[in-house]
């Protein structure tokens, strides 16, 4: 038993390097006496390397939380009540990526848990999944005041959390809210929702879809199909790279 959670540690300790991490990602409790509790319960995985990469990403994302710790990067720190980072699985196939937290978002310490959120979770559900079972964060992880748009260097601030969580989670298909979020990620400001919306881009060899932000959906309710239509095609993606592995595994035994 000590051999193998040895060498968990040692994994997630390789995982991090390749990351780019320069301090240890593990918080080690104290040990109770007789109770050999040494190693916080998360490390403790089975032989299954799903599971074990699932528990790497989960100890990678609790590292990045500590780096951010009580963020006081940008102006948006002094109006906040709580930093909003993420939630959902650590290694999920879809990942959505908003903009900012908006009021119930910074009084929860979560995203997408008001009137959008309701509707985002109402999407993923219609996609066939369960809202733990992807992954929700933001561009900025504070509350911008009167929820308006992050500024330039707002953003830039914040931006290196949010490409650090993309790597961590590498999932097969990131969807975008807004144009905020397009534009930051696609390093386009010019990018417009419109013009974009509907097309797959590529994010570091991740296929990446703009979507209209759920905020402006309940604005503008007659827009939902679109979305709908862009999720679709989200859903035709995961089924065609599923279908191209399961091809590359057949030619390989």
């Amino acid at each position: 038993m000590k051999t193998e959670v040895v060498k968990d540690i040692k994994d997630v300790l390789e995982f991090y390097q390749a990351l780019g991490f320069d301090k240890l990602p593990i918080v080690v409790e104290t040990a109770k006496r007789g109770h050999g509790q040494g190693v916080k319960k998360s490390l403790r995985v089975n032989p299954s390397q799903g599971h074990r990469v699932t528990v790497q990403k989960e100890a990678a994302l609790q590292s990045l939380r500590q780096e951010i710790g009580d963020c006081k990067r940008c102006r948006l720190s002094s109006g906040r009540k709580n930093i909003v980072f993420g939630e959902g699985n650590p290694d999920a196939a879809i990942m959505f990526v908003g903009e900012g937290p908006g009021r119930e978002e910074d009084l929860q310490a979560r995203p997408f848990v008001g009137d959008a959120g309701m509707l985002l979770t109402r999407l993923i559900e219609k996609m066939g999944f369960k809202r733990e079972e992807v992954y929700i964060a933001n561009i900025v992880k504070c509350r911008p005041p009167m929820n308006r748009d992050p500024e330039k260097d707002e953003i830039e601030k914040c931006r290196e959390f949010v490409v650090k969580q993309i790597e961590i989670i590498h999932p097969q298909v990131i969807i975008s809210l807004g144009r905020i979020s397009a534009q930051t990620l696609l390093d386009n400001p010019a990018l417009k929702m419109t013009a974009t919306r509907g097309h797959f881009f590529d994010y570091n060899g991740i296929p990446l879809m703009p979507t209209f932000h759920p905020a402006y959906l309940l604005r503008n309710p007659k827009d939902k199909w679109l979305t709908w239509k862009d999720a679709q095609m989200v859903l035709e993606k995961l089924q065609e790279m599923e279908t191209q592995e399961e091809a590359e595994t057949e030619t390989e035994t």
